[in-house]
């Protein structure tokens, strides 16, 4: 019986830390009485940080200190990594094979290799399925992703408040970190007007840089609710990442560019319709959602602006559809 996990990580920056919670999600899943270690070698992880409360009730430990495998004298067989501790299960998530010799030594058990899988023909290009096969391995076929159910009372009474039971609400996210990514704005507001038309209540998702956008879709399309910014829940301590995680888990589609807030709806559970400059981040950087919908604006020709309005609200309705 496994009763102690080690992952074991070089670190996690926002973007791969909303990437595996699917993953966590699926290991608390198949272990739910054991203790589960993370451990970040290279010091840093969001999992401390911005998703710690996420991942509250999923991870019980946190290991950044010590030695662990990031130094290069750490593969060394008189040094003890992890203070000599060993776990019933090791689960080596990066691909560094000096570093994996390290993990393994603190195996008691079964140890599972991305690092050896890598070696292999087989290995997925898309980070969560590498995700996924770890955990398959680990469960003998037993395991797999889930969406992220939240632990935290008050962020479930918080995202019940903010988006009441009744409506179908479709989430969109028009932001991203580059300009590049970004599917024209007003692409976005015609998308909501669309589903607005059809009886659905369209959601927007803003990031605090993005007050001018928001000022714009606030004024062209009025029926539209903005959660996250008109706070009427009693619950001011739920924010970031967890609030809209919690808020995911209450539509019934969204729409989002290869940024932040698609993989941290995916998260939640949200069936999600991903827009993507380029075939190939695509697929290795592809969000973890229960059902994901891609359309990339290469396929169509140059820039995010060739993605199509119309093809985009096909593949949102038939996500929509398909999840009736």
């Amino acid at each position: 019986m496994v009763q102690t996990v080690l992952i074991y990580s070089m670190g996690e920056v926002i973007g791969d830390g909303l990437i595996k919670l699917p993953f966590i999600a699926g290991l608390r899943a198949a272990f739910p009485q054991a203790r589960i270690t993370w451990c970040a070698a290279k010091g840093t992880t969001v999992y401390d940080g911005p998703l710690k409360r996420v991942v509250a009730g999923y991870i019980d430990e946190i290991i950044k200190d010590g030695v662990t495998g990031a130094g290069a004298l750490d593969v060394l067989p008189w040094v003890k990594p992890f203070g000599g501790r060993t776990f019933d299960l090791v689960i080596d998530t990066q691909e560094n094979l000096r570093r994996s010799l390290v993990a393994r030594r603190a195996a008691n058990g079964m140890f599972v290799s991305a690092a050896m899988q890598a070696r292999k023909g087989d290995w997925p290009p898309a980070v969560v399925d590498r995700m996924a096969r770890l955990l398959s391995l680990a469960t003998n076929g037993q395991g797999g992703l889930r969406p992220l159910a939240l632990t935290e009372a008050e962020a479930i009474s918080a995202a019940e408040a903010l988006l009441p039971s009744g409506p179908a609400y479709v989430g969109l996210a028009p932001g991203a970190g580059g300009q590049e990514k970004r599917w024209p704005l007003e692409n976005y507001l015609e998308l909501a007007r669309a589903q607005a038309a059809a009886g659905r209540t369209p959601v927007f998702f803003f990031g605090p840089d993005e007050a001018a956008d928001a000022a714009i879709a606030r004024s062209e399309v009025p029926g539209a609710l903005f959660p996250e910014a008109d706070r009427t829940d009693g619950y001011a301590n739920v924010k970031g990442p967890l609030l809209a995680i919690a808020l995911a888990g209450r539509l019934r589609a969204a729409v989002a560019n290869d940024a932040g807030p698609g993989h941290m709806l995916a998260a939640g559970g949200a069936p999600l319709l991903s827009l993507q400059l380029n075939r190939r981040k695509a697929v290795k950087f592809k969000p973890a959602a229960r059902r994901l919908e891609m359309l990339c604006a290469e396929d169509y020709g140059e820039g995010m602006a060739a993605l199509p309005p119309q093809a985009v609200q096909d593949a949102l309705d038939a996500l929509i559809a398909g999840d009736s």
